[in-house]
């Protein structure tokens, strides 16, 4: 699966704002959207709590992958932006 390491840009990281934000848009695309942190294994990007279980602050890297390069590009956006800010 195509993937592409971000930077977490939430002021706070990806806690329960973010992580919704994030959750929605994967859900809404009906793409299959995995994100992964500090090596460990992927999470399903559907889901809003298993995000948040991943336990990525400010300025982690994280790795987002999806089959689809439009969603994959999408959700990396999100991911790098300060969804605290909007």
């Amino acid at each position: 699966m195509p993937s592409k390491n971000v930077i977490v840009g939430s002021a706070v990281g990806l806690h329960a704002r973010p992580a919704a934000i994030i959750a929605d848009a994967v859900t809404a695309s009906g793409a299959e959207v995995t994100l992964a942190y500090d090596g460990g294994e992927p999470v399903d990007a559907g889901s809003a709590l298993m995000i948040m279980t991943l336990g990525a602050g400010n300025g982690a890297e994280v790795t987002v992958a999806c089959d689809d390069a439009a969603v994959l590009a999408q959700i990396a956006e999100l991911v790098g932006k300060d969804l605290d800010a909007e």
